[in-house]
């Protein structure tokens, strides 16, 4: 085991809150585990789901992160990174090597973190870390609301709030599999999203009862907000609607429409399956390769160093990105 002590200076919460009540602060440097690996961070990409455990809404995630504040008080799940000590009992990773992995707790708001060895992904030297580490997360999400959908080529989805990073990687990966891609978004978002394959843009508050009836074999549900009975409705028989997003209550998050959608897909032609998305490595090799061959590229709304990545956050906190926000490794 190679050994990095001492401290760093790392963004912080020492309690659930916005992000303008992150500070920099100094802490040891994390020491890996059985089974783990010590990261120098050298990018990290947000997602809402950081911006959900800096607040602790919906207060279900408390159960999970800690109850009164988060275990672990620095945001940042999505990375890339050097490693550059490894704990006992790993063999599949070594000091040096370039990897990509999603960090369960967060962590990449600091020059160092921890990970499990069984999460990392070899960095094709193709891709350079602030773009590797737009993929675990948003990219992994799309992967497999995709998958889920079971759409063939030659089908018709709709993507429901398209412009985020979950919305502008699965519009990439659907066209990519022949599929005929609509999507809601904002008026600023068209040309973005017709650039990314988009078939048809249509005005991101269009009430959902004004969808075509039977218009497409899957429905991914980014956005959150349309009654799930018009979205049966827009969805042809044997279709799938695929719940991703949305806020739902502030105790309990999407859960009450999990379980309606549990409910109206009983005896129904028209399945809505809700999607857990969990870390796979074996996908974010796959997004890798496709982002090295030019098949995939994240869209970058901003890019931030280290000593802005309060501002980063208060960013996606604000809820009108387009697709990703980076925050560079500390120099």
């Amino acid at each position: 085991m190679t050994v990095t002590t001492g401290t760093m200076t790392a963004w912080m919460q020492h309690g659930y809150g916005p992000a303008s009540a992150t500070r920099l602060a100094d802490r040891e440097i994390p020491s890996p585990a059985r089974g783990e690996v010590l990261l120098r961070i050298r990018a990290t990409a947000l997602n809402s789901g950081d911006v959900r455990v800096m607040r602790g809404e919906p207060g279900l995630v408390r159960l999970v992160f800690g109850l009164t504040r988060p275990r672990n008080p620095v945001r940042g799940m999505d990375v890339a990174a050097t490693v550059v000590a490894v704990g006992e009992g790993v063999t599949d990773a070594a000091v040096s090597d370039e990897v990509v992995a999603e960090l369960p707790g967060g962590g990449g708001l600091a020059p160092f973190a921890v990970a499990p060895a069984a999460r990392l992904v070899a960095r094709p030297d193709e891709v350079p870390p602030h773009i590797a580490a737009c993929l675990p997360i948003a990219g992994g999400t799309a992967w497999q609301a995709i998958e889920r959908a079971g759409i063939r080529p030659g089908g018709r989805m709709l993507i429901l709030g398209a412009s985020g990073g979950v919305g502008t990687f699965a519009v990439q990966l659907a066209t990519g599999r022949d599929i005929e891609v609509h999507v809601t978004a904002g008026e600023r978002s068209r040309a973005l999203l017709e650039s990314l394959g988009a078939a048809q843009v249509l005005p991101r508050d269009l009430p959902a009862d004004r969808l075509q009836e039977d218009a497409y074999d899957a429905i991914i549900d980014i956005a959150g907000g349309a009654p799930l009975r018009a979205l049966q409705r827009a969805t042809r028989p044997d279709g799938t609607i695929v719940l991703v997003g949305g806020d739902g209550t502030p105790l309990l998050g999407p859960i009450p429409r999990m379980l309606r959608a549990a409910a109206l897909s009983i005896g129904s032609r028209r399945r809505i399956r809700p999607l857990a998305a969990v870390p796979k490595p074996d996908v974010l090799r796959e997004l890798l390769t496709l982002t090295a061959d030019g098949a995939i590229a994240p869209v970058i709304e901003r890019e931030f160093p280290f000593d802005q990545a309060d501002t980063a956050l208060a960013h996606v906190e604000a809820g009108h990105t387009i697709g990703k926000v980076v925050v560079h490794a500390a120099s």
